[in-house]
């Protein structure tokens, strides 16, 4: 199964690479590259660990309401960012649903949560609510929840093909993921800059009008997903009707600004056309 498009990947300044494409209907489109080999995430760890936080929502475990993370914070916005952790320590910097601080250790304080919540660690929750499920059979989330998540091409079309059609989850609370959080809020996109508004769901980026991008020119509005610093993405674009997965082993840097987004138009171009 190959799209021309997914072979531009070969082009890219690093040692290994692999992508693929995944329709709405669970189609695999194409894959290209080591589709099978495990590559770390980085924050692509976060759209599945807020999966499993959905999960866990709809079992009744937690409240997307109720108190989580510090003072005034909530599990909403542990997902969205807004509880005004700071990026990688477990401090305030702001009060919570002010502004979009990205922050892993919000992500971890979520995690923790929910481990308390269900009585059972967050990785081995994860593994139960979503990758079992979804034949993740070669993916773990063990350590951090922001960041730690070790998984393969195939495995994530997988989940891209979940969020796309739920069967875990309620239609609507995937709806409510990829729908901004406390809309207006500005905040940095890491590695883009300042944004404003700096629109998130829950769990997930939504790419909106926002400029630098990593996703494509011709990107829906509508598109949303995740990119890590171990040179990783993965986007969904509803309009489009599809989604697409890249996973490197070279860190995130001006490479990846420079090919992602061209990369991307190609994609939506060849599957369009």
């Amino acid at each position: 199964m190959s799209l021309k498009s997914l072979a531009l990947i070969e082009n890219w300044p690093v040692p290994t690479a692999a992508a693929g494409v995944v329709r709405a209907d669970g189609t695999i489109r194409g894959t290209h590259g080591p589709a099978g080999q495990r590559f770390p995430l980085a924050s692509v760890t976060k759209p599945l660990a807020a999966y499993a936080a959905l999960v866990a929502y709809e079992e009744g475990a937690v409240e997307l309401d109720e108190p989580a993370g510090p003072p005034g914070s909530t599990v909403r916005h542990l997902l969205a960012h807004t509880s005004g952790l700071a990026f990688d320590e477990h401090r305030v910097t702001a009060p919570p649903g002010e502004r979009r601080l990205y922050s892993n250790a919000g992500f971890e304080q979520l995690g923790d949560h929910i481990a308390k919540a269900a009585d059972i660690p967050f990785p081995e929750y994860a593994r139960q609510a979503v990758l079992e499920p979804l034949g993740m059979t070669d993916t773990t989330l063990d350590g951090s929840p922001a960041k730690d998540g070790v998984s393969t091409v195939e495995d994530l079309l997988r989940f891209a093909a979940e969020v796309q059609a739920p069967r875990l989850l309620d239609p609507r609370t995937v709806a409510e993921a990829m729908t901004v959080q406390y809309p207006g809020t500005k905040g940095v996109l890491p590695g883009y800059g300042h944004q404003n508004p700096n629109d998130w769901g829950l769990g997930f980026e939504i790419r909106d009008a926002k400029s630098p991008h990593w996703t494509g020119a011709s990107s829906s509005p509508r598109t949303f997903g995740h990119f890590g610093q171990s040179g990783t993405f993965l986007w969904i674009d509803p309009d489009a009707g599809l989604a697409c997965v890249a996973l490197t082993d070279r860190a995130f840097g001006p490479w990846a600004a420079e090919v992602w987004p061209a990369f991307t138009d190609a994609v939506l171009a060849e599957l369009r056309g």
